[in-house]
């Protein structure tokens, strides 16, 4: 196989839509977020695909997980996969996100994770998150990815949360055996920050922020050294499976793979494969980065901590005081791509900011950015082989809360690749819910429930 030369990387699209666009294009140019501005350039990857080529595995998608599962694959079962990237890097979620990783991997409670499964079956999948947060811990250690360690403050934006925040700490303490604790808004204020809506918090101490696309790119650099080939500009723009070996069709050529990983998250190309079809609900998040603040600001602010926070509104905010003294924050964003331009979502954003913290109304935002979140139709992930007939399997779903536990899921999925037992736990043995055609129409729903979760968390 052969390489070509560089290209220059065609203009970003900030109006692509999952559910829209075929996909997510070619060497298209990274979205301007302040992670990828002040990450330098990535390491060296393997180029396009130019001429067909025979491996034993292929993993479409370089983010987190798929790059998690191509450097498990190798240090744990000698197999060297092949990585399929159709922009740059980590293009999609895994430089757009907030960069925090707190100890879950969908977005429901311990509480809820017992309402769904049992009491037995929600302390496995403690544990099992819990041993994901180990091996994030000690992946960072390899990478400069600016750790930012503490824990998470779970907060708490208005007093009628405490009720409920309470009740999830006694769960965590008692049936879990984590130690959690609550925080009195007098206490958040003194001894970390100065949220003035905050009403109280839960503190966790498992929670670290990290530079996002350094964690990529640190991803990159150990992949390529454990022997995987990753190849950027290289979209699969078709697949058939012919005597159990799958062609991958790429601009410029053919990856013939025995076994296929599928990680591509909120950015799934509709008609990739029909296993993959209408399994995520695309959900659009904004995130701003601010100037430098100054000590005056930061002392207005309240802000005395660099731990990870998120609040407990339905459309929560997430954020943190950046290393380098910027203050970043996210939170949702349009119902359609071709909406996300709008002002008005950044405005939205910026009166959650301001709400936080009155002395920054008005400061400057040197950084706002919007990516694609791919939440589960159960609001939980999978990473699974969904047809046992087929060599096919994939890991997603994780709801925004896939910095930390996509190391766990891409080793996960390295596992089932190479024929290793992996726990007998729901997200391993069944596949993504499906809603078949009706997925796009959801998002007449999604306008009128995000009206719903509004009124919800500001008014009631």
């Amino acid at each position: 196989m052969q390489m070509q030369q560089l290209v220059a990387p065609l203009p970003y699209d900030p109006g692509y839509d999952p559910l829209l666009d075929r996909g997510p294009g070619e060497n298209r140019a990274y979205c301007p977020t302040y992670w990828i501005d002040t990450a330098g350039p990535p390491p060296a990857d393997d180029g396009r695909i130019a001429g067909d080529v025979d491996v034993d595995v292929a993993i479409i998608g370089s983010g987190y997980t798929g790059l998690s599962t191509a450097i498990h694959l190798a240090r744990e079962h000698g197999i060297k996969a092949t990585v399929l990237e159709a922009n740059g890097v980590a293009w999609g979620c895994s430089t757009r996100n907030g960069g925090q990783a707190q100890i879950s991997s969908g977005r429901l409670k311990r509480s809820q994770w017992i309402a769904r499964w049992g009491l037995d079956v929600a302390r496995r999948m403690h544990a099992e998150v819990a041993e994901g947060f180990e091996l994030f811990r000690s992946l960072i250690a390899e990478i400069d990815c600016e750790p930012q360690d503490g824990g998470h403050l779970y907060i708490a934006h208005k007093p009628s949360m405490m009720p409920a925040l309470e009740a999830e700490s006694r769960l965590l303490n008692e049936t879990f055996g984590y130690p959690t604790r609550i925080i009195g808004r007098e206490a958040l204020h003194a001894e970390y920050l100065g949220d003035a809506e905050a009403a109280g918090a839960m503190h966790e101490p498992d929670g670290i922020g990290v530079h996002a696309a350094r964690l990529a790119f640190g991803y990159l650099a150990l992949a390529r050294q454990l022997g995987a080939r990753v190849h950027t500009a290289s979209p699969v723009i078709g697949w058939q499976t012919r005597a159990g070996v799958h062609h991958l069709t790429t601009p410029g050529g053919t990856v013939r793979a025995r076994a296929v990983g599928v990680a591509t998250a909120g950015y799934t190309a509709p008609g990739m494969h029909p296993l993959t079809r209408h399994r995520l609900m695309p959900i659009l998040s904004n995130s701003v980065v601010t100037r430098v603040l100054t000590p005056e600001e930061r002392a207005a602010c309240g802000l005395k901590t660099h731990m990870v926070l998120t609040d407990t509104r339905t459309l929560r905010h997430y954020y943190r005081l950046l290393p380098d003294g910027r203050l970043q924050i996210g939170s949702r964003s349009a119902v359609h791509g071709r909406d996300a331009a709008n002002p008005r979502h950044l405005a939205l954003l910026l009166e959650g900011l301001y709400r936080k913290f009155p002395a920054l109304r008005g400061v400057d935002i040197d950084y706002s950015w919007w990516g694609w979140v791919d939440v589960s139709h159960d609001m939980m992930p999978r990473i699974c082989r969904p047809d046992p007939a087929q060599a096919i399997f994939y890991a997603m779903g994780y709801g925004g809360n896939g910095v930390m536990y996509s190391a766990q899921a891409g080793r996960r999925m390295a596992g089932m690749i190479a024929g290793a037992d992996v726990p007998d736990l729901p997200i391993f043995t069944s596949a993504l819910p499906h809603h078949g055609p009706l997925t796009p129409f959801r998002r007449i729903g999604q306008r009128m429930m995000y009206g719903w979760y509004h009124l919800k968390d500001e008014r009631l």
